[in-house]
């Protein structure tokens, strides 16, 4: 997908697309900190969500540019936007009118999965063990050294 696009030449440059051109954007509430969705981005999307201010994504099934809210009326005006250190995603700060996701819920990211790790102690129903200074490791129910923690003992 080559679209002739006015994006800063120094931006573009550090952005890691995939074969397609695209760039994840990873959607979070400015207010809350919730992570409201995931979209992408190509450079025409990244150079319009940072001139107009509103969100603009390039929708891999319709093939063309949205900006969110255009038809929903849940818009999504942007607070910033910052690349991760390998150029490969972007994190979008937004203040987000209405829901965010298109089943109608406030996030797209609320259908928890468990957690079935056998290594892994649980950290629910009271078992948290307590946060230290990093001078003293927490301990497992066992005795050994919480497994989350063992590479920190390198």
């Amino acid at each position: 997908m080559a679209v002739k696009t006015e994006l800063d030449p120094a931006i573009a440059a550090r952005l890691k697309r995939t074969p397609e051109g695209l760039v994840a954007a990873i959607v979070r509430e400015h207010g809350s900190g919730d992570v409201l969705m995931l979209a992408w981005m190509d450079d025409e999307a990244l150079h319009r969500t940072l001139t107009t201010g509103r969100a603009t994504y390039w929708s891999r099934s319709r093939q063309e540019y949205w900006v969110k809210g255009a038809t929903s009326g849940h818009h999504q005006h942007v607070r910033g936007v910052a690349l991760d250190c390998d150029g490969d995603a972007l994190l979008v700060t937004v203040d987000q009118t209405g829901a965010a996701c298109h089943t109608g819920k406030h996030t797209c990211f609320f259908d928890e999965l468990p957690l079935t790790n056998g290594d892994e102690l649980p950290l629910t129903n009271g078992d948290e063990l307590p946060l230290t200074n990093g001078d003293e490791l927490p301990q497992a129910k066992d005795g050994e050294l919480h497994p989350a923690r063992n590479a920190e003992q390198s």
